[in-house]
């Protein structure tokens, strides 16, 4: 007698609730998600593949900026541009949206979130606008993206949130606060730029403040505003200064709780080249070189992470997002390309990998 057919075997498991749940393997594994604007001014977050080809689009009704995906399930997260209200969950499939999350009375969204590493609570950098106090946001993301609380970011203007494992695999919440006062009646104007002290904060999961990086008196406007981590826990850090322009001051950190932090490239004069405005970070995959990009600069600049010394600038117009691959880095543009960047060939241009009519957003977002 022939046996059950799959049909029967499929049917048996959803009987049991065994049935498996999609994974990012059904949409062949893509690369990376990116927030964009369309030639007809209306904005998107899309899905690329390593090559930059578009697998998924969905609309978003405002401009996007950055996102986060899901560790297992193939969802992701959208999150409006600061002052942000909304956050849109897509169903990656098919790029339908499976909910649109909304920050509570008194908060909006900073454009930024995190999973927890088992996937069921999603983290939100939030202000608490009145008092201008920053916020974590939490939301349970296996009950149809639930809110179930905040707690304190550690500081003011809570912008980037990554999740780190340290080295004997504790998890830990880093925030970089980057220390702007703002509030919505007032758009996007820097409220308390005679009092801001920007701080990178380690929070436990439950919102316990573990560690703090305060930068020097003189280094107080260099905002902290985005955030890598390598694969060893260290916290690679990028800042955007809110003095006076022309400063030649470093923009890209290292740091590892417990220790002082260090400054890359500090008297370097291609410094200048970044106009004072770090975009997107990231770390090579090995870990010994970390990049960033500058938008108003048109540059990426490349530094060394044990001498700290830059190594490297290409120059490409309003580049911003950045993520590493097995080849060194890709970037995007808001020219639409998708580029390709090498770490080990100083004198190697840039290979442009993808042409699209999208103006990329700020963050190239890895799917891991």
């Amino acid at each position: 007698m022939a046996g059950p057919s799959r049909r029967g075997f499929l049917a048996g498991l959803l009987a049991a609730g065994m049935a498996p749940q999609a994974s990012w393997a059904d949409l062949g594994h893509p690369a990376y998600l990116s927030a964009g604007k369309a030639p007809d001014g209306s904005f998107l977050l899309a899905g690329l593949d390593r090559t930059g080809t578009i697998l998924f689009r969905h609309a978003l009704p405002a401009r996007g900026h950055a996102a986060t995906a899901h560790p297992s399930r193939p969802e992701a997260v959208a999150f409006a541009r600061r002052p942000g209200q909304f956050a849109d969950v897509i169903d990656c499939r098919t790029g339908a949206a499976l909910a649109r999350l909304t920050p509570p009375p008194g908060h909006h969204f900073y454009g930024h979130g995190v999973f927890s590493p088992d996937g069921r609570s999603l983290f939100t950098t939030e202000n608490a606008f009145e008092s201008g106090d920053g916020r974590i946001g939490i939301w349970d993301a296996s009950d149809g993206y639930r809110r179930i609380g905040d707690h304190a970011s550690g500081g003011i203007g809570p912008h980037d949130i990554k999740l780190r494992t340290s080295p004997d695999g504790q998890h830990n919440l880093v925030v970089a606060n980057g220390g702007i006062q703002t509030h919505p009646d007032s758009g996007r104007a820097k409220l308390n730029l005679a009092t801001m002290q920007p701080n990178l904060s380690y929070l436990s999961l439950e919102g316990t403040l573990q560690d703090q990086l305060i930068l020097n008196a003189d280094m107080r406007l260099n905002s902290i505003r985005h955030l890598a981590i390598s694969a060893t826990g260290t916290v690679g850090f990028a800042m955007q200064w809110q003095g006076d322009a022309g400063a030649d001051l470093p923009i890209i950190g290292l740091h590892n709780p417990g220790s002082a932090h260090r400054l890359m490239a500090g008297e370097d004069p291609r410094l200048r080249n970044l106009n004072g405005y770090g975009g997107s970070v990231a770390f090579s995959r090995d870990g010994t070189q970390i990049a960033v990009t500058s938008p108003r600069g048109g540059v990426v600049q490349i530094a060394g992470c044990t001498t700290g010394a830059l190594l490297r600038e290409l120059r490409l117009t309003d580049v911003c997002g950045l993520a590493s691959n097995a080849d060194g880095f890709v970037v995007t543009t808001g020219q639409g390309l998708l580029a390709q960047l090498s770490t080990s060939q100083a004198d190697r241009p840039s290979h442009i990998r993808a042409r699209t009519d999208l103006a990329w957003d700020n963050h190239l977002i890895p799917i891991a």
